[in-house]
């Protein structure tokens, strides 16, 4: 089948991207520079154009009640907390203390930090309590956190979501692995979620040559 119409990007053109459609501003390009200084893990954080696709996402949806799975040091929290509806709040999951002290800075810095709820462990103990507690729905699912446990964030987010919310999952192109020869544990559950989720009924899906690949998946 035919990969259809599409533009390969150079870095030259991701820049243009990001100049010309991300309106990162101060307190944002702030974090991702601090960020930088960490060395290779800095990969983690999301792209300035993947989080103004975040806000916009979160916007277009009218969220009121946000979930992210993997906060790092705060770049996509401090994304969807701006697109929450007034009164909003997000539930922001991270499991290394340190990261998530930086991104408490980094959230006040930006003028979010009354939007969000900052949870420090792993995410599928939060996910987990979430669900034992009931309360409102979630309007909108982020995925970023431990690769290997992936599938298990998917289910509990699409039981957690309200009927039209969304998940988004970050990475599932796994730096073109996907399509090559899975080099570990993390390649083989996302390309498993992937084709799993290509055929999954209860939602309606769109995945997105964004960064390193995001899946959208509505909940019907």
């Amino acid at each position: 089948m035919s990969g259809g119409k599409f533009t390969a990007l150079t870095g030259e053109l991701h820049a243009y991207i990001v100049r010309s459609g991300a309106r990162e501003d101060a307190a944002l390009a702030a974090v991702r520079e601090s960020t930088a200084e960490l060395g290779d893990v800095s990969v983690m954080q999301v792209s300035p154009d993947q989080g103004a696709f975040l806000t916009l996402l979160t916007r277009m949806l009218g969220a009121r009640r946000a979930l992210e799975l993997g906060t790092f040091t705060g770049y996509s929290a401090i994304c969807i907390a701006r697109g929450l509806a007034g009164g909003g709040e997000l539930v922001a999951c991270e499991l290394d203390s340190d990261r998530a002290e930086a991104a408490r800075t980094n959230f006040a810095a930006a003028g979010v930090v009354d939007r969000i709820d900052l949870r420090v462990g792993a995410a599928i103990d939060t996910l987990e309590l979430l669900r034992s507690e009931g309360g409102e729905p979630f309007d909108v699912a982020f995925i970023d956190a431990d690769k290997t446990s992936y599938d298990r964030y998917y289910e509990i987010c699409l039981e957690l979501l309200r009927p039209g919310g969304l998940i988004v999952i970050d990475n599932v192109l796994r730096g073109g692995r996907v399509i090559e020869d899975p080099e570990d544990e993390a390649d083989h559950v996302v390309v498993a979620l992937n084709d799993r989720i290509a055929t999954d009924e209860r939602v309606e899906i769109a995945m997105l040559g964004v960064a390193d690949g995001v899946t959208l998946a509505l909940k019907k």
